[in-house]
């Protein structure tokens, strides 16, 4: 390596912008010149620099990897491990000098994202390294940050409520202002492309994978709400991507497992899954992810998508007229893996349409079979030279080859300011949906209740969550005024867990309890039906799927937050105590669990106050 630099944002010299000018061979100046720097016009220097490249160079800016560490060139022992372990490297900036990568994902099991500075800390040092190398290229630096129940990145950044909740909203100045201000705070620490707005839309109740992650079950309104939260990402010049094509929304499996067939009609495909997407594509999204998914309607060869040639070149390119980046969903899911091998995998992709590969299970066999094809003449180079062109057109489009550095400063001014929180608020308070009000026992009154028991489901922490979310909410009461206790019951209450929390109840002058994803055996419901026995006024706060209301028929109130993220319980807890009124009405229908034939609740149900 040529640099052996820390890449503290706060202490080490960052290259000057002439250095990363001279790192570029000139592109620079052809490029930077404005929102047009990605027209067909300026290409003539991305061509001559891809012209200048090595295969394998070629083949590695076609990747997109995970790497274990904090740091690019000082990670722990036990990232180090990792790292020699998967990929032979002790390092990020040992990864990105043995296959040329042309971008990193961040995840939180990596322990890429500790806090900002850190992650600005990291992207620094993962630009150095790739503009080290010979012909040295900017890296695209990615994650998932959906927000709501998937973010890699957690405070003191601003958390925003997720997909679903926004759709509950309604608002498509909101959805442009959480797009405006994620975009500006991942773009502070040199996260460049984030992987959202989920443009599927969950007309499935049972799908285990899209859920809350979707705006909703309105194409037309999942359409509105993706342009515009595209629209404020690129204002803050970070690409957004439109995920999963070309629908992952009606599914009962979860493509990280297995292998999901969509069973709709080319017709119904139009109608419920395409509009999303197109509207995307309308509103300039920078790029669009594949889904592990078989819609034998659209290729009946019985591959996934995301190796489809009709889907990604017939449909996508073709009839939808989109020229961006194509990036796969990450490659080590089970709906990608079931048909061919690992190193087969990555060459159909290509061959399919798509860009970018992301997230290789076996960098090194995935690497050496795209290699491999274009030297066994599979693949030509000049397909490659496609991708790496669109890639390229990206990396300049975001400012990269101008500058790709971030600073302590920066982080500093952007990340988790007060601003950008209480927008966050003032967003979750008109995204909470009241679904039920008997007797108008909502909003609770201090003098009334001033005692609550707070229990219910306690599911894994998203970063968006400082704690369990009945300590979150019954904090959030307390600091409201009431003297909330909290009491984890877990998403699978044992026998002496629900006696536990009936006994409390009884020292409580009302309970509220959080529910999550209640099924028919679920012992969620003999809880709450406990509860109810005690005579007690129970509010109960759905704090994933808002479907759960119907497999609780006799709760006088409930609540649908769409997460147990911080922002949204906090939310919630004002409408419980009367601060706000609730706002939100529901983006999805819910089914009577009796017959799911009948709607309980239809879309655009919500109470007011």
């Amino acid at each position: 390596m040529h640099h052996t630099s820390t890449g503290s944002t706060g202490n080490t010299a960052i290259p000057s912008r002439r250095t990363v000018l001279a790192a570029t061979a000139g592109v620079t100046a052809a490029l930077t010149v404005g929102p047009r720097a990605h027209a067909r016009a300026d290409d003539r220097p991305l061509r001559r620099l891809i012209s200048r490249m090595t295969l394998e160079e070629k083949v590695g800016q076609l990747f997109v990897s995970r790497v274990y560490g904090h740091s690019a060139t000082a990670p722990d022992q036990a990232d180090i491990d990792a790292n020699l372990r998967e990929f032979g490297v002790r390092t990020a900036a040992e990864l990105i000098a043995k296959y040329r990568l042309g971008g990193v994902i961040y995840f939180v099991w990596a322990h890429n994202t500790r806090d900002p500075h850190q992650i600005a800390d990291l992207s620094n040092g993962i630009q150095r390294a790739s503009l080290a190398l010979p012909r040295g290229l900017p890296a695209l630096v990615s994650t998932d940050q959906e927000h709501g129940i998937v973010a890699r990145v957690g405070k003191p950044a601003t958390l925003f409520p997720g997909a679903m909740a926004m759709g509950a909203g309604g608002s498509r100045s909101d959805a442009r202002t959480l797009g405006r201000i994620a975009g500006e705070e991942l773009r502070a620490m040199g996260i460049q492309q984030d992987y959202t707005p989920v443009a599927d839309v969950n007309v499935n109740p049972a799908n285990p994978v899209i859920g809350v992650r979707s705006f909703g079950a309105d194409p037309a309104a999942v359409a509105g709400l993706v342009a515009a939260e595209v629209a404020g990402y690129q204002r803050s010049k970070v690409a957004a991507t439109a995920k999963h094509f070309p629908g992952h929304g009606d599914t009962e499996v979860d493509s990280h497992y297995g292998f999901p067939t969509i069973k709709h009609t080319r017709e119904q495909w139009e109608t419920l899954d395409a509009p999303p997407f197109r509207a995307a594509i309308e509103a300039g999204i920078d790029s669009i992810m594949t889904a592990h998914i078989l819609v034998p309607a659209l290729d009946d060869s019985g591959d996934p998508a995301t190796l489809s040639r009709p889907i990604l070149t017939g449909i996508l390119r073709e009839q939808l007229g989109y020229d961006g980046v194509v990036v796969t969903d990450a490659l080590d899911m089970a709906g990608v893996r079931t048909k061919y091998g690992d190193d087969r995998v990555p060459v159909l992709a290509l061959k399919a349409g798509v860009d970018l590969l992301l997230n290789a299970p076996k960098l090194d066999v995935a690497w050496n079979a795209v290699l491999g094809a274009v030297q066994d003449g599979e693949l030509t180079e000049e397909r490659l030279d496609e991708s790496i062109l669109r890639v390229l057109r990206l990396k300049a489009k975001l400012g990269l080859f101008d500058d790709p550095y971030v600073s302590a400063r920066g982080v500093d001014r952007t990340v988790g300011t007060k601003a950008h929180l209480a927008a966050a608020d003032r967003i979750a308070e008109r995204t909470t949906t009241l679904l039920v009000n008997e007797g108008r026992l909502l909003p609770l009154s201090r003098r009334e209740h001033p005692r609550l028991l707070v229990v219910g489901a306690d599911p894994a922490s998203p970063s968006g969550t400082t704690g369990p979310p009945t300590g979150v909410l019954a904090g959030a009461l307390t600091e409201l005024g009431f003297t909330a206790t909290p009491l984890s019951t877990g998403i699978n209450p044992s026998a002496t867990a629900i006696d536990q929390a009936v006994t409390a109840a009884g020292d409580a002058d009302a309970v509220v309890v959080g529910t999550y994803n209640v099924t028919a055996s679920s012992a969620q419901k003999t809880l709450v039906e406990r509860l109810l026995a005690t005579g007690k006024p129970v509010v109960a706060v759905a704090v994933r799927n808002p479907y759960d209301v119907a497999r609780l028929p006799g709760v006088r109130a409930y609540l649908a937050a769409y997460s147990w993220t911080d922002v949204e319980l906090r939310a919630a807890a004002r409408v419980i105590a009367g601060r706000v009124e609730p706002r939100g009405k529901l983006p999805v229908p819910v089914q009577r669990a009796d017959d799911p034939a009948r709607v309980l609740y239809p879309i655009g149900h919500g109470l007011t106050y």
